[in-house]
């Protein structure tokens, strides 16, 4: 299978944005303050910004891949950290390779921007997705904690 790995655009802000039906599926789920609408809108403005990209996988018929990257935090321990907030791939595409060359791209585009690294996090069911990042080769690893505001 071909794909380019590109930034999306403003246009292909709905068909990026219906990608995230990829992230719910089990053993995800939809988060409980999703809401469409808002979701547009900042999809939007991470496209449009120059502190973030939406990065999508393009296979000239389809997009089948997603990842979403931001520089968002000059830490004093580790400098300016890029933070991939979303990946995801088509069920269809997975295993080829697509997932890798998005986590590239983004380590790629954080670099281009001055960050010194790049940090996600995960939830603790997914045990797939842990397994992909493990291969990915990450200089280090640890928890992460959320409260709701």
């Amino acid at each position: 299978m071909g794909y380019a790995v590109r930034e999306a655009t403003a246009p292909e802000t709905d068909e990026v944005l219906a990608m995230y039906r990829w992230l719910f599926a089990p053993p995800g789920s939809v988060p409980p303050e999703w809401d469409p609408e808002r979701a547009s809108g900042a999809l939007k403005g991470a496209i449009e910004s120059e502190s973030s990209a939406i990065l999508v996988a393009d296979d000239e018929d389809d997009l089948i891949g997603l990842c979403s990257v931001y520089i968002d935090l000059d830490s004093v321990r580790y400098g300016l950290r890029c933070w991939l907030e979303d990946l995801v791939v088509s069920p269809g595409a997975r295993s080829g390779g697509v997932g890798a060359a998005l986590m590239g791209a983004a380590r790629n585009w954080g670099a281009e921007h001055g960050a010194t690294h790049l940090e996600l996090d995960s939830g603790i069911r997914r045990t797939d997705a842990h397994r992909f990042y493990e291969r990915q080769g990450p200089a280090w690893t640890g928890m992460q904690y959320a409260w709701r505001l």
